[in-house]
């Protein structure tokens, strides 16, 4: 009698190859692939063949041309002399330091503006709400423009406005420690702070909001005032729901100081549509403008995120 063992061998045979799905979810994304780069070469090429028409030869030897125009605004060496690279890291820095201070301030505009949106005085409340749904729902263009042409050029140009050590005239922003703002970069800071820091208010407060009461509750029957509950209790458990959509609000900020060409701000924007009416090079500077911009925003991503796996809970 033949055995159990024997009449159960398994079978060798292997599925079909063009029954696999992996194969096919493989094929799709390879022929994907092939599909854009196919692209890619028939839009260089064609690229190419206008710009040898035109007596041009695609590439960026031209970075090392020399610019020949002055910059209003320079945190680095820099003279007309200087070569266009020279000049697009001039306008880098300008625009790292928008983005950079930016940041800290529209984060603490957005802290306190939260906080006070939920806040159980009736003024302070409804002076909260009426910031965040105007400044919210106004073009930021629009809010450059009032910042720059009817604040700081309207401001006298011989008198000073003093306010806690601060100077604010038609010439900018001059800090206790004898750091002159330039009218431009004020009112770009101004806008960006107070337009995005609209937007983290409203996280803030929703990220309040999700953490139950019972955590408050539980800080005031210990004693706790209700400052330190919310500094050492509510806010921290609620940054795992702020830091998420508080990093799209920063990469938001990064992109919209490219408004900055409206109030003369000297910004990587404004010095490369110089750089491209100069040279022609219009493909070039695109490519070196998203680039930039790509890589800042990559940068503030991998910061937040980093920031973001330090403050969730860690399961076990």
């Amino acid at each position: 009698m033949t055995s159990r063992s024997a009449r159960s061998t398994p079978s060798t045979s292997r599925v079909a190859l063009w029954r696999d799905a992996r194969f096919w979810q493989w094929a799709g994304q390879g022929l994907a692939v092939a599909v854009v780069g196919l692209i890619l070469f028939l839009l260089w090429s064609n690229l190419t063949r206008n710009l040898q028409r035109l007596g041009l030869e695609p590439g960026f030897d031209f970075l090392k041309f020399q610019a020949g125009f002055g910059i209003g605004e320079t945190p680095i060496a820099y003279q007309p002399t200087y070569s266009y690279w020279r000049a697009l890291f001039v306008g880098l820095v300008n625009s790292l330091r928008v983005i950079v201070f930016g940041i800290g301030l529209a984060t603490a505009v957005g802290l306190a503006a939260g906080i006070a949106r939920l806040s159980r005085n009736w003024l302070l409340r409804q002076l909260a709400m009426v910031y965040v749904e105007i400044l919210r729902n106004t073009p930021l263009l629009l809010q450059l423009f009032f910042w720059y042409f009817a604040v700081f050029l309207s401001l006298p140009k011989e008198g000073e406005i003093n306010l806690a050590g601060i100077s604010i005239s038609n010439a900018g922003i001059t800090l206790p420690g004898g750091l002159q703002l330039s009218p431009e970069f004020s009112a770009l800071l101004l806008g960006l702070t107070f337009y995005t820091g609209t937007f983290i208010a409203e996280i803030v407060r929703a990220g309040i909001q999700s953490v139950p009461r019972g955590q408050s509750e539980a800080a005031r029957s210990l004693g706790l005032k209700p400052a330190l509950v919310l500094w050492l209790v509510i806010l921290p458990q609620a940054l795992r729901s702020i830091v998420p959509p508080l990093g799209n609000q920063y990469l938001n900020l990064a992109k919209n100081s490219s408004l900055a060409l409206a109030v003369g701000y000297p910004d990587l924007y404004a010095i490369a549509s110089t750089t491209y009416n100069q040279t022609g090079r219009a493909v070039e500077v695109m490519i070196l403008i998203m680039s930039s911009y790509l890589l800042i925003s990559l940068v503030i991503s991998l910061l937040l995120n980093f920031y973001n796996r330090s403050v969730q809970l860690v399961e076990r």
